[in-house]
C-alpha cells in the first residue's frame, strides 16, 4: 500500500510562518513523524510539496494506478481551487484531507472547502497531529479497500469453482 502525501502553498514555511497559528514544527519533522507511523504499519509514503496549483493537479493525476490513498493539505488552494477538486474527483483514490488550524474557526473566507466534498474525510484543528490523525484514517479506509477487495475475489473464486 502507498500513501502520497501532497502539501500546498506555504506550507514549506512551517515553523517560521505564523508559529501562532502553525506551531514550530517544520514540514520535515512532520514528514519523519508519519514516515515513522508508515514503517510501522508497512506503508510505503512519498511526499510532494508545491506552492504552485497546476504542479498540485498534476501530481494528483500521476497518483493513478500508483497510490492507493492521498493526504493532502492543499493550504490556501483549499478555499479556491476547482482544478484540484476536479483532479482529485478525477483520480477516484480515496484521500483525506487536512489542516493544522480549525478553518472552521478562521476568517470566514477559510470555512468553505472547496475540497473537503470530494474527500473520504477532513481533519482540522489538531497541530501537526492533525497529520497522525489522517494517517490513522487513510491506513484504515486502505485496509477496508483490500479486505473487501481480497472478500470479492474469494466469492468470485468460489462462484467460479461452483460453476464449473
Amino acid at each position: 500500500m502507498k500513501i502520497v502525501v501532497i502539501q500546498g502553498p506555504n506550507l514549506n514555511m512551517l515553523g517560521v510562518r505564523e508559529q501562532n497559528i502553525y506551531g514550530p514544527m517544520k514540514l520535515d519533522d512532520v514528514h519523519a513523524q508519519m514516515e515513522e507511523y508508515a514503517k510501522q504499519n508497512g506503508v510505503e509514503i512519498e511526499f510532494f510539496q508545491s506552492n504552485l496549483e497546476g504542479e498540485i493537479v498534476d501530481r494528483i493525476q500521476e497518483c493513478l494506478g500508483d497510490a492507493d490513498g492521498i493526504i493532502i493539505n492543499p493550504a490556501a488552494y483549499t478555499h479556491t481551487s476547482i482544478a484540484i477538486r476536479d483532479a482529485i474527483a478525477a483520480v477516484q483514490i480515496p484521500t483525506v484531507e487536512v489542516h493544522l488550524s480549525n478553518i472552521h474557526q478562521r476568517e470566514e473566507f477559510r470555512q468553505t472547502s472547496l475540497i473537503a466534498p470530494v474527500c473520504a474525510g477532513q481533519i482540522v484543528g489538531f497541530g501537526p497531529f492533525s497529520y497522525h490523525l489522517a494517517m490513522i484514517s487513510i491506513v484504515q479506509i486502505m485496509r477496508e479497500i483490500a479486505a473487501m477487495k481480497e472478500a470479492q475475489a474469494g466469492q468470485q473464486a468460489q462462484a467460479a469453482l461452483q460453476g464449473n
